[in-house]
C-alpha cells in the first residue's frame, strides 16, 4: 500500500489549503486514515483521523473548528480541508493509514505513511 500526499503550499495566514492523500488501493475498509504534521526541531504531531466509514473522526485541539477530514471512495483518496491557517500552522504534513486503535495520536499506530507535504503560513 503506497500513500501519496499533495496539495502543500506557501499561503498567507487566514487562507485555506487542501491537502489530498491518494491510496494506492482500496484496503481501507476498516482502517483508519489520519493527518500528522512535523514542525521544524519539532516531533511529529497528531493533526485529524478518520475511520474509513467516518463512525470516528478526531482531531487535535489546535486545529479543532478550522480543519476537517474527509474521505473520497471513489477515488480512495482523503483530504485535509484547512481554513483560517496561522502561522504556527506551518510544518510538513503527513497523511499515515492503518487498522483502527485506540492510541489513534501516536506514530506507532500506524502501518503507512505518505512522503509528506510541507505548508509554509506567512504572517
Amino acid at each position: 500500500v503506497q500513500l501519496q500526499a499533495s496539495g502543500g503550499g506557501l499561503v498567507q495566514a487566514g487562507d485555506s489549503l487542501r491537502l489530498s492523500c491518494a491510496a494506492s488501493r482500496r484496503t481501507f475498509s476498516s482502517y483508519a486514515i489520519a493527518w500528522f504534521r512535523q514542525a521544524p526541531g519539532k516531533e511529529r504531531e497528531f493533526v485529524a483521523v478518520r475511520n474509513w466509514s467516518g463512525v470516528y473522526t478526531y482531531y487535535a485541539d489546535s486545529v479543532k473548528g478550522r480543519f476537517a477530514i474527509s474521505v473520497d471512495n471513489a477515488e480512495n483518496t482523503v483530504y485535509l480541508q484547512m481554513d483560517s491557517l496561522k502561522p504556527e500552522d506551518t510544518a510538513v504534513y503527513y497523511c499515515a493509514a492503518g487498522p483502527w486503535r485506540r492510541d489513534y495520536g501516536y506514530t506507532s499506530a500506524y502501518r503507512y505513511w505518505g512522503q509528506g507535504t510541507l505548508v509554509t503560513v506567512s504572517s
